[in-house]
Parts: structure tokens; sequence; C-alpha cells
């Protein structure tokens, strides 16, 4: 049965950050993901990660100034040092918070830069940071994002992102599939999942249009939930999605999906 974790960056968001870990474990999940930890001490997060018996199985590296509208820095050639930078403190927080993944956002590219040169950086900073976080016993991810909601992010498909993986060609490089921004790109959502299955090390999810909880759009999640099933998916699932409404009321996918899965089990 697939394992849900719930994005406390895009779920609970009617309560303050520190407030949403309670709020998730009512709410039926067992592990969390969010955008970035780092506006917090590492202290606080892991006290409610304890508190409420949850495990954290994702967080990004920093990826630049994202009040300003930044999205990543990670193909940017005049922000290496930043980049490695955050490296060191991504591993940081993810060795305190026991995370076994990080997400590398590649960023939007950069205005006036060469096109090689843009590839040739995203590759370099992938190389070094693949390296640092094998150290660490830490996989590293990269995340191919919609150009509809992001104008201009540099890694935008899935063939792209295992392109460019085999020529880093790192065994410590994952792929994260998001089905919500692989819809909005490309399709062939299945296919894909069960082409690349071995690469892939972090599934998210949010239906479309809208990017709203499953069952609101035109995505067949129930098909695609008995497909990881059944092709053999061992990884989480992070609701990176949008509540139509109140968080809590739009849970009841999860649950219906939970319970259905149960009575088909001992049917």
């Amino acid at each position: 049965m697939p394992r849900f974790a719930a994005n406390l960056t895009m779920l609970f968001t009617e309560d303050p950050f520190l407030n949403r870990f309670a709020l998730a474990r009512i709410g039926g999940f067992k592990a969390v993901e969010f955008l970035f930890p780092y506006p917090y001490s590492k202290e606080e997060i892991k006290t409610n990660l304890d508190a409420y018996a949850l495990k954290l199985v994702l967080h990004n590296l920093p990826a630049g100034d994202w009040d300003a509208g930044e999205r990543g820095i990670a193909c940017h050639p005049d922000r290496v040092e930043e980049f490695r930078s955050g490296v060191a403190k991504a591993i940081e927080y993810a060795t305190y918070l026991n995370v076994g993944q990080l997400n590398c956002l590649a960023g939007k590219v950069p205005a006036g830069v060469d096109s090689k040169l843009v590839h040739e950086t995203f590759v370099s900073n992938l190389k070094y940071a693949a390296e640092q976080l094998k150290k660490a016993n830490i996989k590293l991810l990269i995340e191919p994002i919609n150009t509809f909601d992001i104008p201009g992010f540099y890694l935008s498909k899935t063939q792209q992102a295992i392109d460019i993986m085999d020529e880093v060609g790192s065994d410590n490089l994952y792929l994260q599939y998001d089905i919500y921004h692989a819809q909005r790109m490309e399709g062939e959502i299945a296919n894909t999942m069960q082409k690349h299955l071995s690469r892939i090390a972090h599934i998210q999810l949010a239906d479309n249009p809208g990017r709203n909880e499953p069952g609101t759009g035109e995505i067949n999640y129930e098909y695609l939930f008995g497909l990881l099933d059944q092709i053999g998916y061992k990884g989480w699932i992070g609701c990176e999605y949008k509540p139509l409404k109140n968080t809590a009321a739009g849970l009841g996918w999860m649950h219906r999906y939970e319970h259905s899965y149960q009575e088909s089990a001992y049917a």
C-alpha cells in the first residue's frame, strides 16, 4: 500500500508551521515533508517530529531567495559557492533530523547566460552534491517542474532529468517524480513511472488542473496507486497539493483509499 507523507509547506496552512506537525498526525499521517527547514532550528523541528512520532522523509537544499521568486540556484554559474555552502547546511539539518534524501531544485535559467554554461554548471553542482551527500548516507534527488507554474525553470521533463543523471554518472542521484508537474508537461504518467521505477526515489502528488487534492481533477489516482503497488514502488508519496478548501476536510481521498485497500486485503 502506498505510504503518504504530508507536505507541511502546502497542507495545514491554516496554522503556523510548527503547529502543523500535530495536525498531520491527527489527520492520519505517519510522515511529513516540506520545502525548507532552515527558518527554524534543527531542535525545534526534531522536538515536533518526536512529539508526534513522525518521520521526516524529504526537504530541499537551500534554493536562493524564495520570497523574491528564486526557485533554486543549481544552474546559476555565479552562485556555485553559495550552492556548495547550501549543500553543507542541508547535510547538517538532514543528519540531525535523520532525513535520508534531499531534493535539489535546478532553478530558473539565468538571463543572458549561455545555455551550455547553464547545463555544465548544473551537472557540476550535481556531481559535487551527490558526492557530499553520499558521504553522509543521504540520497540526492532532482525534480522536473512544469514551466506553466514556474516559467523558465531549467529542468522540466523526465527524459531531460534521466539524461542529466546519466551524464553526472553518480550512483547517488535519483529522480523525484511529481505526478502533477509531469501531467502538465508530458502525460504518460503510468508508463513513465514503470519505465524509470529503479531511478525514482520519491513521488509527489496533486491533481490537475488546480493542483488540488486527488479526486478534484483529471488524474486517475486510484489506478496509479494500484499500479505503484503492482510494480513494487517502496518509497513515500508526498502530498504536495493545495487543499481546495480546508486541509482536514480534504483528506477524505486518502481515508477512502486506505479503507478500500484494507477491505480488499482482507477479502
